[in-house]
């Protein structure tokens, strides 16, 4: 991420690198002015957007002028001629070449041949408003389009644009990119923070709308982890920098987002092949429109290409190459506003099909804030004793229980001389006063520690040496919006909801009574859940896809493996965004089902715009075809279907969380 190739672009969704590193765009368009995408439509670009309409206005004015005055034909052919060349002089440029390319069948392709074929009849401003009109729907499908496009920048407008590095008594102001872990930052109120750390001093609220979709600030003291990408509201705050700025929370987001539209949904991609043969299909029709009737004595030839141009114009496939990608775009963005990030249009579309939700219970399903609850020495022995033991053996752990242990005894432990962690069992740890185990049954069996008293919580069992010391029992909450997001997934029509965890039966029992989840899979090694899983897969694949929802961190696997990944809580888990396809921002688990509510939205808009588009020019054609419309009609047709598909698309951006 630091290099030049792979720096972070302006937040655009639309832009998205390609194998090159060159941005592209829904379509194949390269970024640059007056590009062309794989179905020829010509871009708008903000800077000659202005001198475009003004020419486009010029064109007009001149049409008028020699239509409606009367100058000798010569001169209104030449005035007329200036006005069409003016009008739609890009349209033939590019038409022109792309047929040099090979890329003969496309929209401007259509728009030159029926605006020449008009001119060359004698309908001369006929074949001028259609280079007017086109380029007309041409800026208010890319206001539309742009409009959806800076509505998720400003929701995701969290890139920092500087740090204030801390290099002794003095206060620099540098990028984000060249400051170093360790190393200490200072940001004021209203400023962004710009990089992952620890807060060292100073108190202060900060939003965090941006990264989860919250609107309530957040209190945030010193030893308290901040994120990138907030914004501090009040205090001044010094940060000691624990990730560095291509690792961090902005960081891992933005490359998420930005990369989302380049994994196209299936509809997304049988658009572009429909369309890539709809375009040959109709300028053929088109022809035999205009040749056939006539060769067969049905009228005249001027009659017939009239009604060919009129054809062709309504055929041009807009509404649905635009609207289509806007759809998902507006979607993903729409999510995002609520602090979902769903990693592109494929697996958007997807959610649709989910029917079976494995869930994970610790960080998932309960809040995975430990605390010990009871300390249980053996005679001989303190409880004092017994948690020092423990939080030795546990001091250099990184797992939540180790560090409810710590926070527990609240005094600073030697440190082992040697320690090894064994997920699924606990740590054992060489110390000066000799080696010790703290951990499940599992771990207490292969020392010959045996029959050891069984509950309903989590429980760490300690020994030294092949000497039985005692147990802890540790608690863990579950969440408070567990139950209600499990029923509104069950009212949705979710049948298949299965529960996978490491800890132990009654535990897994207990949390599963609470919630009404009936399948439980519990006492499963991290391997043993990957085996589960690929159990579950293959029971409900002709039934539909299987999501499974993890706190992203110990659950990688799983989450790489299922249909939809899930990844739940915390934000900054560098596992979370890199193994799961839809990551919820806020650790609220009623966003499941929020997120399935968006890509319910976004299939019926797509499906909306299929069928409007196509049953609107299937209509316009056959008038045409019988005469009862005129070249003015197509245009007006042409351009209004799709500006209400792109429309239409937009409302994907808008999705009420109740």
């Amino acid at each position: 991420m630091t290099n030049e190739k792979n720096k972070p672009q302006d937040l655009n969704l639309s832009i998205n690198p390609n194998s090159e590193g060159e941005p592209e765009d829904d379509c194949g368009c390269d970024g640059t002015p007056g590009c062309t995408c794989e179905l020829g439509h010509a871009h708008a670009q903000p800077d000659t957007l202005r001198p475009f309409m003004i020419r486009l206005a010029v064109a007009f004015a001149m049409t008028l002028l020699f239509t409606f005055i009367a100058f000798p034909l010569y001169i209104q052919i030449i005035g007329l001629g200036a006005a069409y060349l003016l009008a739609g002089y890009e349209v033939l440029l590019f038409a022109g070449r792309n047929i040099l390319k090979g890329q003969l069948f496309d929209e401007n392709f259509l728009m030159a041949l029926a605006s020449l074929a008009a001119f060359i009849m004698g309908n001369r401003p006929e074949a001028i408003a259609v280079m007017i009109f086109y380029g007309v729907g041409e800026v208010l499908e890319d206001m539309a389009v742009t409009r959806s496009r800076s509505n998720i920048a400003e929701l995701m407008d969290i890139r920092p644009d500087y740090a204030n590095l801390k290099d002794g008594s003095e206060i620099r102001r540098v990028s984000p990119q060249e400051v170093l872990v360790g190393q200490i930052i200072v940001v004021r109120p209203g400023e962004k923070i710009p990089l992952d750390g620890k807060v060292l001093h100073g108190e202060s609220y900060v939003d965090t709308r941006a990264l989860t979709g919250e609107s309530v600030p957040r209190k945030v003291t010193e030893e308290s982890m901040v994120l990138s990408g907030a914004v501090n509201l009040d205090g001044l705050l010094e940060i000691g920098i624990t990730k560095a700025y291509e690792d961090s929370t902005v960081s891992k987001i933005l490359e998420l987002v930005e990369t989302a539209s380049s994994k196209k949904a299936k509809s997304e991609q049988f658009i572009t092949k429909f369309a890539k043969i709809y375009t040959p299909a109709v300028v053929g029709i088109a022809l035999l429109v205009s040749i056939l009737p006539p060769l067969l004595g049905f009228g005249t030839f001027g009659e017939w290409v009239y009604k060919g141009i009129s054809f062709l114009i309504i055929s041009c496939p807009c509404a649905l190459v635009i609207s289509i990608p806007v759809g998902f775009f507006g979607g993903i963005g729409g999510a995002a506003r609520n602090g979902i990030l769903v990693k592109g249009g494929n697996y958007l579309e997807a959610l649709n099909d989910v029917n079976t939700v494995v869930l994970d219970k610790t960080g998932t399903l309960t809040e995975g804030v430990f605390q010990v609850t009871s300390i249980r020495p053996e005679t001989g022995i303190t409880q004092e004793e017994l948690l020092r033991a423990a939080a030795t053996a546990e001091v250099l752990s990184t797992h939540p229980i180790a560090k409810s242990i710590l926070t527990a005894y609240g005094q600073p432990v030697e440190a082992p001389r040697e320690m090894q962690e064994k997920a699924g069992f606990g740590v054992t740890a060489q110390t000066r006063d000799g080696l010790l185990f703290a951990g499940n049954r599992r771990l207490m069996e292969t020392i010959g520690i045996n029959d050891l008293p069984v509950f309903a919580e989590t429980t760490v069992y300690i020994a030294k040496g092949s000497e039985y010391l005692g147990y802890l029992l540790i608690s863990d909450r579950i969440k408070e919006d567990a139950a209600e997001a499990l029923k509104k997934l069950k009212k949705r029509g979710i049948k298949n909801i299965i529960m996978l965890t490491g800890d132990n039966r009654a535990i897994a029992d207990e949390v599963a009574t609470a919630l009404g989840i009936t399948d439980v899979r519990a006492e499963l090694l991290p391997q043993d859940k990957v085996e589960e899983f690929e159990k579950i897969l293959a029971a409900a694949s002709k039934r539909g896809k299987v999501a499974f929802v993890g706190d992203g961190i110990n659950d990688a696997p799983v989450l790489a493996r299922a249909d939809i990944g899930i990844a739940m809580g915390d934000v900054g888990s560098d596992a979370a965004i890199e193994a799961a396809d839809v990551v919820i921002m806020n650790d609220n688990l009623l966003s499941i089902d929020l997120a399935l509510k968006v890509a319910t939205k976004t299939r019926t808009i797509v499906a909306q715009n299929i069928v409007f588009a196509l049953g609107i020019k299937a209509l316009i054609m056959i008038l045409a075809f019988l005469g009862i419309t005129t070249i003015w009609f197509a245009i007006f047709a042409d351009v209004g279907v799709a500006l209400l598909a792109i429309l239409n698309a937009v409302r994907a951006l808008t999705v009420k969380n109740n």
